[in-house]
């Protein structure tokens, strides 16, 4: 009993490092990541593929509100896992950043940099009292001077840079999926193709153009782009992941 009252001690003060080293509420945090659904970010050598799993709860959401891929710049996207809200905080103080280097600079805002930034901006929330930790975790993913760039926040704030990777539900057994078809040398379509085999793995049913999103940015154009309702049909269709009730043709109103 003295144990548990010792660990509620310790849950309720996020400043304050368990008598382990552990910080309990970054590791709820992390919890709280997995119970959001799953994004999948893809690198390959002629650009980065950012997927995302949007199924919507009931037939009368308008699924456009479901947001789980953001621009937050012209070479820059976002995928988010975990809370929304706190998701859409750091993506708006993404692109805050990104305007800020471009106006003082004169130029884009390197990958990598806009993901230490908001790194950086994470960690100050597991370090201050009367606040908590962010509950989300973010793939952001981009080309910086011609190189595809893919990285990974945590709700710590510590950045993790990667090949293929998977946050939210479900990223055990997709990341094993990963691991085992990722190939160093495919190019963008095989890279689209992997992240909804991907996703598709951990679907039972297959996988409707509703219920995904998907967004590349290749090394060409240095353009974030997200398919549309036609693209992500020819996809599903091409790697034979589209689910049997799905109709084949989408015609936008």
């Amino acid at each position: 009993m003295q144990g548990q009252n010792q660990q509620q001690a310790y849950d309720r003060g996020i400043t304050i490092f368990s008598p382990d080293g552990r910080l309990y509420q970054v590791e709820y945090a992390r919890e709280a990541v997995k119970r959001g659904t799953a994004s999948i970010g893809v690198r390959t050598t002629d650009g980065v593929v950012i997927a995302v799993d949007k199924r919507i709860r009931s037939p009368l959401m308008e699924r456009d509100s479901v947001e789980k891929i953001h621009k937050a710049d012209d070479h820059i996207g976002i995928a988010s896992a975990g809370h929304v809200a706190d998701a859409r905080q750091l993506i708006d103080f993404a692109r805050r950043r990104a305007q800020v280097n471009e106006l003082r600079y004169g130029e884009p805002i390197a990958v990598e940099t806009l993901t230490k930034e908001v790194t950086d901006y994470i960690q100050q929330y597991t370090q201050v009292g009367g606040a908590r930790p962010f509950g989300v975790a973010l793939i952001i993913a981009g080309i910086a001077n011609g190189e595809p760039k893919l990285y990974e926040t945590d709700p710590s704030g510590t950045p993790y840079e990667w090949k293929a990777l998977a946050v939210g539900a479900d990223r055990g057994d997709i990341r094993e999926y990963l691991e085992e078809n990722y190939s160093d040398d495919m190019d963008l379509d095989g890279g689209v193709g992997l992240a909804l085999a991907a996703l598709a793995s951990v679907n039972d049913d297959g996988l409707t153009t509703e219920g995904i999103g998907v967004a590349t940015i290749d090394v060409e154009t240095e353009q974030f782009h997200e398919l549309t309702e036609d693209e992500k049909v020819e996809y599903l269709e091409e790697f034979e992941l589209l689910a049997e009730d799905e109709p084949e043709e989408n015609s936008e109103e």
